[in-house]
């Protein structure tokens, strides 16, 4: 089996705010063969597509209109769903907690986001 073959199916919550950046990882998502969970745009509809949908991982925008994403990333963590950052700004705005989280380097490309759901995928 090909690691591409093992994301086939999972299900990834996707949080973004920017329409054209959560275009962009909705398609590359499907390309991989993932499931997209969302996308949220807002904390607030993120924490409930938590609650009602079955997720086995999640890409997290670590700035949500200039509201922080860390309440989320504290529910994932609390429910054991492992979750990557993408952020333009590496792990420079991480809490010390998040530090070591797999961060997406924004811009990236679909090669990165397979290499983190693959390290993301062996955590679930």
């Amino acid at each position: 089996m090909t690691d591409l073959a093992k994301l086939a199916g999972l299900r990834v919550l996707v949080v973004e705010d920017e329409m054209m950046v959560s275009m962009l990882i909705e398609d590359m998502l499907s390309d991989l063969g993932c499931k997209v969970v969302g996308p949220a745009s807002r904390l607030e509809e993120a924490i409930t597509l938590v609650e009602s949908h079955e997720i086995d991982c999640a890409v997290l925008d670590v700035n949500l209109g200039g509201q922080p994403i860390f309440p989320l990333a504290d529910i994932l963590r609390a429910k054991g769903a492992p979750f990557a950052f993408a952020t333009g700004y590496g792990d420079a705005g991480l809490r010390d907690v998040d530090k070591g989280a797999p961060v997406l380097q924004k811009p990236f490309r679909e090669s990165d986001l397979a290499r983190v759901l693959g390290e993301l995928h062996a955590r679930v």
